[in-house]
């Protein structure tokens, strides 16, 4: 029973840390490259949503290093940016 009480009491302590997508971008430097709506050194958060690339593509280019340099991110941490910037089409 105390192991069912301490993971439930981990999960909402996670759920309560975890960042929105917007304070992702800030605090991992992407809004230094990247604007919402302006090209800045690389493309605007609304130019990247308008070529459609899936969540995973996304997800994956970032985590790889692929064409963009590696974030030093969790796969959560990205999947919430990667949603917050796919949301502004």
């Amino acid at each position: 029973m105390k192991t069912i009480i301490a993971v439930a009491v981990a999960l909402v302590a996670g759920a309560a840390f975890a960042q929105s997508g917007a304070d992702v971008l800030k605090t991992k430097g992407c809004n230094n490259c990247h604007e919402a709506d302006k090209k800045k050194v690389g493309p605007s958060y609304k130019d990247i949503a308008a070529k459609k690339k899936s969540e995973a593509e996304l997800v994956a280019k970032l985590k790889d290093a692929k064409g963009h340099p590696k974030v030093n991110a969790s796969e959560a941490e990205i999947k919430a940016a990667v949603q917050h910037v796919l949301a502004t089409k």
